[in-house]
């Protein structure tokens, strides 16, 4: 049985860990994407909204026919750098 410690750890786990490693920073990365989606929706976009609407996209996916455990790390995982980037 998965329990939501284990969600958590795991979501952890992959944001400081392999994701950091393969992508960086996840402030600088997730700016990078705000900078090309302000370019083209046109509109502000902020590294915290990429963070929001990658949550969104996990849910999406997490309420889809094929369920898999990754979208809740996920979830888990950008609320927590969404957390950290706009925390005092």
């Amino acid at each position: 049985m998965v329990t939501r410690d284990d969600i958590l750890r795991t979501a952890g786990e992959l944001i400081s860990g392999e994701r950091q490693q393969v992508y960086g920073d996840a402030q600088e990365s997730h700016q990078r994407i705000a900078d090309m989606w302000t370019a083209y929706l046109g509109t502000p976009v902020s590294a915290v909204d990429v963070a929001a609407c990658m949550i969104l996209l996990k849910v999406s996916r997490a309420a889809g026919p094929k369920k898999k455990l990754d979208n809740w790390h996920d979830i888990c995982g950008y609320g927590a750098l969404a957390g950290e980037m706009e925390g005092d």
